[in-house]
């Protein structure tokens, strides 16, 4: 039988995991305010919801799931209607390493639509596995599989010198 977990123990996971759930709002709607605002939103979903939440080892997903669904609505709500943020990927947490941005992916992901940058956010920025994603997303593993695979596509795409030509029309397609 799973354990289920208290209102402290996902308090504890949200904590740990507060700055990639913020993050992962911010990928959604690219406003520093309002990622603020979905994620204290989700948060606050979170503890209300703590009891239904029948296994203590998925409450990572779980949260996440809660934060992209809150960014989601927040969405709806605004009609889809994104700005365009120059600073995206400054937040994504790329390694201390990095001596420079890549301006074309940075911008090469935001032109994604959401359900393929969400995957690819929390595949190689959140560094999560196939199956968590798919759990996050509440979506089947070759479901998951297939959007990775065109969002890369459509990234390798883009990253070739004569698609920069082209314009940025065909990655939205």
């Amino acid at each position: 039988m799973f354990a289920s977990p208290s209102s402290k123990e996902v308090l504890q996971c949200i904590l740990q995991h507060k700055d990639n759930a913020y993050r992962l709002a911010y990928t959604y709607v690219r406003n520093p305010d309002d990622a603020r605002d979905i994620f204290q939103e989700a948060t606050h979903k979170a503890l209300a919801a703590s009891k239904s939440l029948k296994d203590v080892s998925h409450v990572k997903s779980w949260f996440y799931r809660i934060v992209i669904n809150t960014a989601l609505d927040f969405l709806r709500k605004r009609k889809n209607s994104v700005p365009y943020d120059e600073v995206t990927l400054e937040t994504y947490g790329l390694s201390t390493h990095d001596a420079y941005r890549d301006f074309d992916l940075e911008h090469a992901i935001n032109l994604l639509p959401p359900l393929y940058r969400s995957v690819v956010v929390l595949r190689y920025f959140e560094d999560m596995k196939i199956e968590e994603i798919a759990h996050v997303l509440n979506e089947n593993v070759n479901t998951i599989k297939t959007r990775l695979y065109e969002a890369l596509r459509k990234l390798r795409l883009f990253m070739n010198d004569e698609n920069l030509k082209g314009g940025w029309q065909w990655i939205t397609r």
